[in-house]
């Protein structure tokens, strides 16, 4: 039996004699679907067979004949143009992260098509067969939804982002089955969020799940206790803190967090949940390292404190840590005898703190308005056209750190894609950039996808045309690294691995915006 998939649609062809009583089965109920529909409904959803075999519309409408007929069943290893169709709807229902659909059925596909399989209440083979590619492809799908006596990756990832929310006590309980305590952690964290309470982590839970919005049942901004006050204090000798430690999770203690979060790995949320306790209590935890190309709250902070102390001029208190900040940290270290390296790192920020400075020298020249190295506002430079892009682009050679970026980038290709991994064997496309990144000497925190359209730190690139090589692109729910010749490399979930591929209409189609990390 052949199956022929059109957007919703299921058609049968080619039935050998022990089939044809489930092909009459199956064009009986085609029937009564078209008898529901109105004549264009009809035309538009049902295809006719032909002579010639089953001829399958592709994405943007574009009618393409199958050479090969579609198999009965689609198995790991497996590539056919059908594929795409199956990788573009589990995406949609969000089975899949968000990627350049390919015709290779791999390891993600298959692990995406079980979770689909489980929820509902089908064979658990990852195996497309005709009942399992009927039910993902009717107009009556569901989108994932994870709840009680579900287990898989999926579950463990979800139960682990309620224990440093605080939902789940304990780390043991990150089990990966969705029992009773799971199912209560949920209800509880969508009763503190105003969510439906129901137990079931559906695409709302979901996305508050990973929001900065999400409010965790953990400490947080207004509360006063020892533990914030230990926080603090640890925070401090870090060099992440500003002020001085109190007892009380202001808006200073929030920033600190923050700033501590991005520098460890952690999800940047701003709460004191277990994970970031115990990184912030690890003799492992990073300390903090203000530099050149930061932005942010701290970094005004920071200006403030060196401008009150004549090092740098008000104007030039903007947010973004530019030549001219540098410059002014470098003369405060010089003149407080610390190294002088141009980043505020604990001992620095230590001293602009501790009410001991050293105001500037009389006759030392203060760091004036002029520029910063970014926008004069401190803020983000944009290049490029309107948002909408233009032709695919001829991204060059790169030379330099972009070069060196690339060439990490390629090293990796055909590692194995894995959602929520940062490397050094395996990643998410997220992931993959952060550690590629920091590989050349970048220090960026990890971000997913959607935070790198706002990640504010670069040059922002507006228009698909004007990307060049070394570029970070961002497109909806995917994110990777330009490469030489119009190509990019990235973490695909489409191919289960690192891949380096052209930046063909896909990207065009779903691109948001682009950063310039170097020049």
């Amino acid at each position: 039996m052949i199956l022929l998939v059109t957007g919703m649609t299921l058609c049968i062809s080619g039935c050998g004699k022990e089939q044809v009583e489930e092909t009459e089965s199956t064009v009986q109920e085609l029937v009564l679907l078209e008898e529901t529909l109105s004549p264009t409904e009809a035309d538009e959803t049902v295809m006719a067979l032909t002579p010639d075999g089953p001829i399958l519309p592709s994405v943007e409408g574009v009618e393409a004949e199958y050479s090969d007929p579609i198999p009965d069943y689609l198995r790991p290893g497996m590539q056919h143009p059908v594929v795409i169709q199956l990788q573009e709807r589990l995406m949609m229902l969000g089975f899949m992260d968000t990627d350049e659909p390919t015709d290779v059925y791999g390891e993600v596909t298959q692990n995406a098509v079980k979770v689909y399989q489980r929820q509902n209440k089908l064979s658990q083979d990852g195996i497309v067969g005709l009942n399992t590619l009927k039910a993902i492809l009717s107009p009556e799908a569901k989108y994932y939804a994870a709840q009680k006596d579900d287990e898989g990756d999926d579950i463990r990832r979800i139960q682990q982002r309620l224990y440093e929310l605080g939902y789940l006590a304990t780390e043991n309980m990150v089990t990966g089955h969705f029992g009773d305590s799971t199912e209560a952690a949920v209800m509880k964290m969508q009763e503190v969020n105003e969510l439906e309470q129901d137990g079931k982590v559906g695409r709302k839970t979901m996305n508050l799940l990973y929001s900065e919005e999400v409010k965790p049942n953990m400490l947080s901004l207004g509360e006063t206790s020892e533990v914030v006050l230990a926080a603090q204090k640890r925070l401090k000798l870090l060099g992440y803190m500003t002020s001085e430690p109190d007892g009380n999770y202001g808006n200073d203690t929030v920033l600190a967090v923050k700033q501590f979060q991005s520098r460890n790995d952690q999800i940047v949320d701003g709460y004191l949940g277990p994970s970031t306790r115990i990184a912030l209590n690890s003799d492992t935890a990073v300390p903090n390292g203000l530099r050149l190309g930061d932005n942010g709250d701290t970094i005004s902070r920071v200006q403030n404190m060196l401008s009150k102390l004549g090092y740098l001029h008000s104007g030039n208190v903007t947010g973004y840590y530019g030549e001219i900040t540098e410059n002014a940290v470098k003369l405060f270290q010089r003149t407080n005898n610390l190294s002088v390296d141009g980043t505020v790192g604990a001992q620095t920020m230590a001293m602009l703190t501790g009410g001991d400075a050293k105001k500037a020298p009389a006759n030392a020249p203060r760091q004036t308005t002029g520029s910063q190295g970014g926008s004069s506002s401190g803020r983000t430079q944009t290049a490029g056209g309107s948002s909408s892009g233009g032709g695919t682009p001829n991204t060059g050679t790169a030379s330099g750190s972009a070069s060196a970026l690339i060439s990490v980038a390629k090293s990796k290709l055909g590692s194995r894609y894995v959602w929520g991994a940062k490397g050094p064997n395996s990643f998410d496309c997220s992931g993959f950039v952060y550690w590629c990144l920091n590989q050349v000497g970048v220090r960026q925190s990890y971000i997913t996808s959607s935070g790198w359209r706002s990640v504010g730190r670069y040059t922002k690139i507006t228009s698909f045309s004007n990307l060049r090589a070394g570029d970070i692109i961002v497109v909806s729910g995917h994110v990777g690294i330009v490469a030489e010749g119009g190509t990019v490399v990235d973490a695909s979930s489409g191919n289960g691995r690192v891949v380096h591929r052209s930046l063909g209409s896909w990207w065009q189609r779903n691109f948001i915006c682009g950063w310039r990390i170097f020049g």
